[in-house]
């Protein structure tokens, strides 16, 4: 090893390589000394214990250049801190989780990245949208159209390129013209799963691919469960469409919440094992239920600018009355007329307010006295109104 530093591209392709993230200590070791010189020291062996404890085991391999011409080959580079598209943002929330005593927190090194590099434009408005990879028709529906939506109001989806709900929200966002971004648990270079080889070509052409790990890294079990945390950190908001009570959406959500993101539920039927979760999300006060795009929007867009409309509800003619008039027009019948006298006694009004509402009735379209008394009208048909609305009024 000579004194002679490396390139910062180089250092922290090193550096992404010679630690299993999450690394806290090493990269506060980073934040410390530069990447450079953290690359020179950690090569040598000259660092903290808590840094040695991470990286010893590797910090022999130097092979940054092999590992940039391998993403190189898949049209993939390396993102650093030092970039202008580096998110970081996005990744401030990582500070803040530790803060508060997250002791796993810690931004990634480096990323690699086969798309748009610029991943603070690209995340600028973002939504993940997660679930199950045994997704339900119902749930690969629903993640689709949330997603098209979404992608519509431009709204970049965030997702991990799974099978079930993480693919069909890729796929709605691209079917809508939008832009996407999949974060994966192995090497950029690794078509995981296989199955998905040509999505992740098209989310790659309409947004990101995006791996905290170096080329080459193989799928474990673990990394998937890291790499949930860069979903969550990416995204204003976490969607939870489908999920387990212990499922990788679950521990997304979870992650979501420790770095102060929104996270949203879908329900879904009661009897269905997929919806658990999310039901237990929203149950448990750790979630807010959400059931349209327009409220996904609402809740993890700009403040002002996307809020939802109240949903229409039907008015009923009746709606006005209050309840003396109510009665007296339910004692009333449609097909055969009643007496004043007999309408009081199916209502229990007295007989003298029961001649006071009959007219009223009749001018409003909701009674009619006829040759064999007063019959009951529907009032035609009613038009639509928001919820919310203000209050209706007696017609007495």
């Amino acid at each position: 090893m000579t004194d002679e530093l490396p390139s910062v591209e180089l250092a922290r392709a090193y550096l992404s390589r010679v630690a299993e993230p999450p690394a806290p200590a090493l990269v506060a070791f980073i934040a410390q000394h530069g990447p450079q010189r953290a690359a020179a020291l950690v090569r040598a062996g000259k660092v903290p214990a808590d840094v040695a404890k991470v990286t010893s085991a590797r910090a022999r391999i130097w092979r940054p250049e092999e590992d940039l011409r391998a993403a190189a080959e898949v049209d993939a580079r390396l993102v650093t801190p030092e970039d202008d598209g580096w998110p970081a943002w996005r990744l401030l929330s990582f500070t803040a989780a530790a803060i508060r005593g997250r002791a796993d927190a810690a931004e990634p090194v480096a990323l690699w990245v086969r798309g748009d590099p610029d991943l603070a434009e690209l995340t600028d408005q973002s939504v993940a949208i997660v679930g199950a990879r045994a997704a339900t028709g119902y749930g690969e529906h629903t993640s689709a159209e949330f997603a098209h939506g979404l992608a519509r109001r431009g709204f970049t989806i965030v997702s991990g390129a799974a099978y079930g709900i993480d693919g069909a929200a890729h796929g709605g966002a691209i079917a809508a013209g939008g832009r996407t971004v999949a974060v994966l648990g192995c090497g950029i270079d690794v078509p995981y799963p296989a199955g998905h080889t040509r999505l992740l070509d098209r989310i790659a052409g309409a947004g990101a691919v995006v791996s905290e790990y170096p080329p080459g890294t193989r799928v474990a079990r673990h990394r998937f469960l890291v790499r949930n945390r860069l979903i969550a950190a990416l995204a204003e908001g976490t969607v939870v469409v489908e999920a387990g009570l212990r499922s990788g959406a679950s521990n997304t959500a979870a992650t979501a919440r420790t770095l102060g993101r929104m996270v949203l539920a879908v329900p879904g039927p009661i009897t269905s094992a997929m919806s658990v979760g999310c039901h237990a999300l929203v149950r448990d006060g750790e979630a807010q239920l959400v059931t349209s795009v327009a409220e996904i929007a609402e809740s993890v867009g700009r403040i002002g600018g996307d809020l939802a409309a109240d949903p229409e509800v039907p008015v009923r003619p009746t709606d006005a009355l209050d309840p003396r008039s109510l009665r007296v027009h339910q004692a009333l019948r449609e097909r055969a007329g009643s007496t004043p006298e007999q309408v009081s006694l199916e209502s229990g009004i007295p007989l003298g307010q029961v001649r006071a509402v009959l007219p009223m009735l009749e001018l409003v379209g909701l009674a009619r006295c006829g040759d064999t008394g007063w019959r009951r009208c529907s009032g035609g048909s009613a038009p639509r109104k928001r919820a919310g609305g203000g209050p209706t009024t007696s017609i007495t």
